[in-house]
Order: structure tokens, then sequence, then C-alpha cells
């Protein structure tokens, strides 16, 4: 085919044959020779035009009808300007433009057009690919930097056999790929910055290892198996780890990285199931079971006791597949990385994702939060599984949820009561969660404790939702966390996870408790206070069956007393409510005002300066009123009306208008004052008479 458009091009015989030639190096996966556009230097572009001032040569990458023969000098500015200057450089050589007929043209009536259609473009170095534009030859020549094909097939230089990073995390070696921070579709991610995650998932197994051993964990989307190859490693024989990835690329990493830890591998495939047995194993005899399947098809497949999800952005598209097949009180632990939906800054693909509507709050870390677990109470349900919210963490990259699974219609009906909307006034940015009930409510306004909706002109609130309005920890759960974090030397975890323990009993750090009187059945480790393994109700449980009756029943009542000592829900922000002209408290001795007023009070992990209480807002407000101090020495008295200037503007016009008022009438008084004198002084012996 290129034979023919060359020739009804006019070209000559000899420039017939190389393009026939090129057409077929387009064609083909694996070319022997570099195109000849592909130049180290200048003068081997030159050398192949074979440059002579004496006779006139043609361009050798543009068509005669193109650019004409000329002589020496003007060939030489046609190379350098045209086709030099515009290139792409990739290790040491340069894709210069090329107008030759590579290209297959379009069809056209004609003929004459034909040249116009194919145009300039791009041959790349390491495929055979033509690119028209020079910034889409530089991004195609980045993507195939980012998935590691950096060794062009045309360079005859010997290039090393793997360009692969190792990494240490935790004592476990991972390989990785040298864009292993910016991957593509095809390659395996690795994030540092995900390693506050990785421990709290690891703390969280390790606690449920402690219950009922082994365990079988699954790690959905394995990447480089980082995640799973820590759990093998330190937990050893009390779980079975089981590592999942539809990519192959990446499941012969994970593979890899297993055998750089020195431990067996058991492959298996969607439908076979074969051994492969990777290292000498000298060190560690355990086994890592490797599978290429859809996340979906193995959770829908098999029964784990721990599954851990973590997609690129959502993963409401996997809930269901994890509920049907998780074991009773197994855990479910999911990071979410959709941050721009759930932090409210696309709330279009919110509501598509989670069906939730939300805005922009103060709060918005938790009720990101609160958007996850109401989702994924949503699915459980589905199944006839209740859950437990053991812990809720929203940092920047991420938001993680860890519930543990409770078997039966009883409990997802309880679960599923738990999910309600939210009343959110937009201007003091209070909020309630709206009364249990399908009743429709005559006034919503009158449920939030704020008056803005009677002193503030048109609607005031929003309704989002639907959201989950349970607790967001579970504080024993939370103390063996910080112990598993101790006992393995997790030091990067260790303030988050005393953090988050303080604030789901919402106390102070300087009242924090590490055990209350009548917990009998635990024992100090660490200077935590844990309850043994066998003293835990779920230890005699055998993995995959029913418990009883009594067993139910105790747990019932357990979760019915957690529920009473509930955290309160949200948070105030202290910056966001503070008084313009005042120079409010230091974070720590506001909290010991707020404690001293008789109110729980906490700081929390969702935002540095906010505070976890359950003081009404004007309550909040007025003992940050009192305990600020102006900003300069001629500041306003009137604290009591700066207070509540955002809620109740209209009681200050009011005020205003009352106190103009009372001018005006002392103005008249004045007056009249003053003409009864003088009209006293002009009539003496009338005034006498009367």
């Amino acid at each position: 085919m290129a034979a023919e458009e060359a020739a009804e091009a006019g070209l000559s015989a000899e420039r017939l044959q190389e393009a026939e030639e090129e057409a077929a190096e387009n064609g083909a996966s694996s070319a022997g020779e570099k195109h000849l556009s592909i130049q180290r230097q200048l003068a081997d572009l030159e050398k192949l035009a074979d440059l002579n001032e004496a006779e006139k040569k043609p361009c050798p990458l543009c068509p005669e009808e193109k650019f004409k023969a000329c002589y020496g000098h003007k060939l030489h500015r046609h190379l350098q300007n045209l086709h030099w200057k515009i290139s792409v450089e990739f290790e040491g050589y340069r894709m210069c433009i090329c107008h030759l007929p590579c290209r297959v043209a379009k069809p056209n009536f004609v003929a004459d057009q034909a040249f116009s259609k194919m145009g300039a473009h791009y041959h790349c170095i390491i495929c055979s690919a033509t690119i028209t534009r020079r910034t889409d030859m530089i991004g195609h020549i980045n993507r195939h930097v980012n998935k590691g094909e950096t060794e062009s097939r045309f360079i005859t230089a010997p290039a090393p056999k793997s360009s692969c990073e190792v990494l240490k995390e935790a004592d476990t070696d991972v390989q990785v790929l040298p864009n292993y921070f910016t991957p593509q579709k095809t390659d395996s991610y690795f994030n540092p910055k995900m390693k506050l995650n990785r421990q709290l998932i690891f703390c969280a197994l390790a606690v449920l290892a402690e219950e009922r051993k082994p365990i079988e964990c699954l790690d959905a989307f394995g990447a480089t198996g980082i995640m799973g190859l820590q759990w093998a490693k330190h937990l050893r024989s009390s779980v079975r780890v089981t590592i999942n990835d539809c990519n192959e690329n990446s499941v012969t990493m994970i593979q890899e990285n297993c055998h750089l830890n020195k431990m067996k591998v058991k492959v298996s495939a969607k439908e076979e199931d074969y051994y492969e047995a990777l290292g000498d194993g000298e060190e560690n005899t355990d086994t890592i079971e490797v599978t290429k399947m859809d996340a979906n098809v193995i959770m829908h497949l098999r029964s784990f006791d721990f599954i851990h999800l973590d997609p690129f952005g959502t993963s409401v598209n996997y809930l269901d597949s994890a509920f049907r097949n998780v074991r009773n009180l197994g855990i479910v632990s999911l990071t979410s990385t959709d941050i721009s939906s759930l932090y409210a800054k696309a709330q279009h693909v919110t509501l598509r994702h989670y069906g939730c509507n939300i805005v922009r709050t103060e709060y918005y870390k938790e009720l990101a939060a609160r958007t996850v677990i109401a989702a994924v109470a949503r699915s459980a349900a589905r199944c006839n599984k209740g859950i437990e919210v053991l812990l809720a963490v929203a940092l920047e990259h991420f938001v993680l949820v860890v519930v543990r699974v409770l078997r039966g219609p009883s409990p997802a009906d309880d679960s599923a009561k738990k999910i309600r909307y939210l009343i959110h006034c937009q201007w003091c940015e209070e909020r309630i969660f709206q009364k249990e009930g399908n009743m429709v409510e005559e006034n919503p306004y009158q449920q939030l404790p704020c008056d803005c909706h009677s002193s503030m002109p048109g609607r005031t609130a929003v309704v989002l939702g639907p959201l989950w309005s349970g607790a967001l920890f579970n504080t024993g759960f939370l103390r063996r966390m910080l112990f598993e974090a101790v006992q393995y030397g997790l030091d990067d975890v260790q303030p988050l996870l005393k953090t988050v323990v303080c604030e789901a009993e919402c106390t102070t750090s300087k009242n924090f408790s590490t055990h209350s009187p009548s917990d009998e059945n635990k024992q100090e480790e660490c200077g935590v206070y844990i309850k043994t393994p066998d003293m835990l109700a779920e230890s005699d449980v055998v993995p995959g069956k029913r418990k009883n009756n009594e067993v139910m029943r105790n747990a019932t009542k357990r979760q019915k007393t957690d529920n009473s000592a509930e955290h309160p829900a949200f948070y105030y922000n202290i910056h966001r409510h503070s008084i313009k002209g005042m120079n409010m408290p230091k974070l720590n001795k506001f909290l010991n005002y707020l404690s001293e007023a008789g109110y729980r009070v906490s700081r929390t992990h969702f935002d540095p300066m906010g505070v976890r209480t359950n003081a009404p807002l004007a309550q909040f407000k007025t003992v940050l009123m009192k305990h600020s101090t102006p900003t300069y020495a001629g500041g306003q008295t009137e604290g009591p009306l700066q207070l509540t200037e955002d809620v109740q503007v209209g009681d200050q016009l009011q005020a205003a208008a009352d106190s103009k008022a009372k001018d005006d009438e002392l103005l008249e008084e004045k007056k009249s004052g003053d003409t009864a004198a003088i009209f006293a002084e002009d009539c003496p012996t009338h005034c006498a008479a009367n």
C-alpha cells in the first residue's frame, strides 16, 4: 500500500524502495534497524544526506514534492532548522521530525492532497509507533519510562538485567520499579506515604490473630505485596496470607519479593492451582499464596477471616463480595483514596458512588469517614450481617475504616438503624442527626440547637447524608492495637493510636486512664491494660461457625454497654469559631476550661485544631469568649455581642435601632426644655400668674 502511494506521488525507484522498507518497519513489532530519522548527531544526519556543494541533493526526510533538491549549504540549514531543532531526545538519540509517507494516508479524491493528509510525524525509538505532535511524542516516551521500558530495541549496548529498586519497610524488603511513585495502570504501585496506613492495618490483624489462630487473611490488591509480606513475616504461623492481584506484572513482582524475603510461594490461577517454591526457605518456612484473579471473584469463591481492600479510588464496587463470604466475627478493612469526592470537592461523584449528599464543612474529614461506613453498613446488611466499627481514620491521603462483622439479621437491623440524615446549619456550623422515625417533620429547623432560621432570612440549613450515626471507635480494640504497636516496635503509629484512644474515650491526655476498676479480666502489658486471649469470648469460636446463644447475648450486652459511653459525634474547629478582635486561649488550656465546665472533651486526629465535645455550640462559644483577651487595649468591650454576632445579627440591629430611638427622645426632651426656659424669660409676669 505504501508503494502505491509513493508511486502516485512521483517518487523515484530508489525512494520508492525506501518507503516500502519504512512502511514494513512501521508495521513490525521488532525491527532490526532504527529509522533514518533517529540519529545521534547532526553530522550523522548530514552524512546520510551526502552534502555536496557541487551537486544538488534531496532531503532524506522530506519527499521531493515538499522540498526539492538543493546545494549543500541550503540543505544544511534545512536539516538543522526543520528537523534537528524540533527533535525529541532520548538516551543520546534524537528522533527528528519526518515528512516521508510513512503513515497511511486517509483516502482523498484529490491526489495532490495526499501528502497534506500524511503530515509530519515522529518515529518512536522504543516501539513502532508514529506520533504526529512533538508534545504527544514526549508524553509517549514518558509512558515508556514509567512502565520501565527504557531500553531501546535499536541500542546494541548491553543494558542491566533489572532496574528495580529495593526498599525496606518494617524489616521487609520489597523491590519496586523506578516509577513506583507515579505508575501507570499496568504497573505495581508503592506509595511510601501510606506507611502509616499499613501499620494500622497490621496492628488490627495482630489483634485478631491473638483472638483465634490461625486466621486466613486476604490482601485483595497486592501490587508489590508489601502488606501481605509484613503480615507473614511478623505474625508467621498465626496467619495464612493470600495476596491477590489481577495484573500479571504485579503477580510476578510479588513472587520475586517473596523470594527476596525467603518465603515459599503457592501460586494459584483461576481454575488450576500449582506450587512453585522460590528461595531456600531456611529462615522462614511459612507459605504465601499468590493468586491472579479479580478481587470480586476470589472473595466470592473463598472465605476469609480478615479482608483488606485498597483499590485505586473508591472501594464500593467490592463491598458486596467482601461481606458475602467473610466469616463471623471477622474483620474487613478498606482504604479509600478517592479523597476528592469524600472531602466534598466533587460532590456529584460522592452522590454517584456512595449515594450521599455532602457539602464542605469544618468537620469534612469525619463526614467522609461516616459516608464510607454508611456504604459499608448497607452492603453488610444486604448479606444479613451487621458491623461494629473498630477504627475510622481520615488523614490527608486516605480514609481507613476497620469493621468487625456480626452475622445475623438482628445485628444487620441494628446497623441499618444507625444510618441517618444530618441537619447542618450553614451559618453557625451547628449540626444534629435527624430523629429516628419515618414521620414527616413539620419544621426540621426546630431540631437544631441554634436559632439561625428565626434570625436569618431564607433557608439556613441543609440535609446531608445518609451517614453513619454510631460510634467511630472501639476503645478496647484500640488499646490492644496500641499494645501490638509497642510489641512490634511500630513507633510511627503509636502517637496516632494514643490520640485516637483519647478521642474514643473523649478525654484529654492529661486525664488519660489506661484501665477502669470494673475491668477484672484484663492484665497490664507495656502500660496498657488489655484482655488476654483466653479471656475473650471470641477465642472459643471456631472460624466459620456460628456462635452459640450465650455468646451472642454477651456480645449484645457488651455492645449496649459500649453504646452508652459513645464519644460525641463530630467536632468544632477552634479557629472557625474564634471571635474577631480577640486572642483565643491555647488549645490545651481551652480543653481544660471546657472540662472544668462539666463537659466531655478531647482532641481529634481529624483536625489538629479540632475539639470533640458534647457541649453545644453556644456553650462552646461562651467558654471561648470568656477566656479570650482583646487583641489591643482599645478593643471593644461588648464581648457577649461579639460572641453571638454570627448567629444573632438581627438582635444586634434591633438593639442599635432602640439605642438610636432613645437618643432621639433625649434630644427632643432637651429641645423642649430649652424652649420652655426661653419662654419663661420672655414672659415672667405670665409665668408668675400661672
